[in-house]
C-alpha cells in the first residue's frame, strides 16, 4: 500500500466540509482582547444547527438554569461568552465530522477522549497562565488528524489498525510503519489549512513530541492534557493506552503533585457537562 505524503493530505483535505465561518472567527477571537461579542452572537444565531445545539446544552440539567434559555444572547448573558464560545466550537467541530463512522473506528470514544483532553487542557492552562480557551480548543482538536485518515484514507487506516494489533504497538508506531506519517502531522496540515492561530497549530503538531525543548507553553499543556485524559480513561475505550511523555514535562509545567491531583479531579467533574454535546 502506498505511503501518504503531504501533497496527498492537502489534496484530500479539500474533500472535507469546511468549518462554519463563525467558528473560525470564534477561534481567532480567543487571543483577542477587544472582542465584539454582540456581532459574534448574531453570527452564531444565524447558524440554526449550532444555535439549536448550544441552547439544548444551555438548558441541560448540568447548567441548572432557573428559566428556559431561548436565544444565544440569553445563553451568553447567563453562561458567559467564553462558555458559549467553547460549546459552539465543540458542537461545530463534531458536526463537521459527523459522518466519520467506519467499522474499525469508534467515533464516540474518540470524541469522549477529545473532550476530556480539552477540559484538562483548560484546567492546566489556568494553573500556568496560558489562555484557557485556546487550550480547550487545541485539546479538543489535538487528534483531528485521525479523523482525516479515517475519512479520507480509510484503506490505509484499516491497514494501520491491523498492524497495530499484529505488532501490539502504539497507534503512532503503527502509523509511521504503515503510512509514513502520523495523525499529529496530518492534524497540523489540517489546522494550517483552516488558518488556525499558529500556537494552536503547533500544539496539535506536537502533542506526541518526544522532547520539551523549545516547546511553547500551549504545546506543553496539550501534551500533558492528552496523557492525563488517557490516564483518566474517560473515553471508555477498552484499547486506551497512556502515551509516554517526554522527560521533564511535569517539571517544565512547574505544578506540584497537589495541583495536578486537583486538575485530575476538576477534569472529571467538568467532563460530564462538556460531553453532553455528544448527545445533542
Amino acid at each position: 500500500m502506498n505511503r501518504i505524503v503531504p501533497d496527498d493530505i492537502l489534496q484530500r483535505i479539500h474533500n472535507l466540509p469546511s468549518l462554519p465561518t463563525v467558528v473560525l472567527e470564534l477561534l481567532a477571537s480567543m487571543d483577542q482582547e477587544d472582542v465584539n461579542i454582540d456581532a459574534l452572537a448574531q453570527k452564531i444565531a444565524h447558524d440554526q444547527a449550532l444555535t439549536a445545539k448550544t441552547l439544548r446544552l444551555a438548558n441541560s440539567s448540568f447548567y441548572g438554569m432557573a428559566k428556559q434559555v431561548t436565544t444565544i444572547q440569553e445563553a451568553i448573558a447567563i453562561l458567559g461568552f467564553r462558555t458559549v464560545r467553547s460549546v459552539v466550537t465543540t458542537a461545530a467541530v463534531i458536526g463537521t465530522f459527523a459522518g466519520s463512522t467506519h467499522a474499525s473506528f469508534s467515533v464516540t470514544p474518540f470524541w469522549r477522549h477529545a473532550i476530556a483532553a480539552a477540559v484538562c487542557a483548560r484546567e492546566l492552562a489556568v494553573c500556568i497562565q496560558v489562555n484557557p480557551e485556546q487550550a480547550y480548543a487545541a485539546g479538543l482538536l489535538h487528534d483531528i488528524g485521525r479523523l482525516v485518515l479515517v475519512t479520507q484514507f480509510h484503506p490505509n487506516y484499516e491497514a494501520t489498525m491491523a498492524y497495530r494489533v499484529q505488532h501490539d504497538c502504539s497507534l503512532l508506531a503503527a502509523e509511521h510503519a504503515v503510512l509514513g506519517v502520523d495523525h499529529a502531522m496530518v492534524g497540523h496540515v489540517l489546522t494550517r489549512h483552516w488558518k488556525f492561530p499558529e500556537a494552536m497549530q503547533q500544539a496539535v503538531a506536537n502533542h506526541h513530541a518526544t522532547t520539551v525543548v523549545g516547546a511553547s507553553a500551549l504545546s506543553l499543556v496539550v501534551l500533558a492534557a492528552n496523557a492525563i485524559a488517557h490516564a483518566l480513561d474517560l473515553s471508555m475505550d477498552e484499547d486506551d493506552l497512556v502515551p509516554p511523555v517526554p522527560v521533564g514535562l511535569w517539571q517544565q509545567l512547574g505544578l506540584t503533585e497537589d495541583v495536578l491531583l486537583q486538575v485530575f479531579e476538576n477534569t472529571e467533574k467538568q467532563f460530564e457537562g462538556a460531553s453532553l454535546v455528544l448527545n445533542t
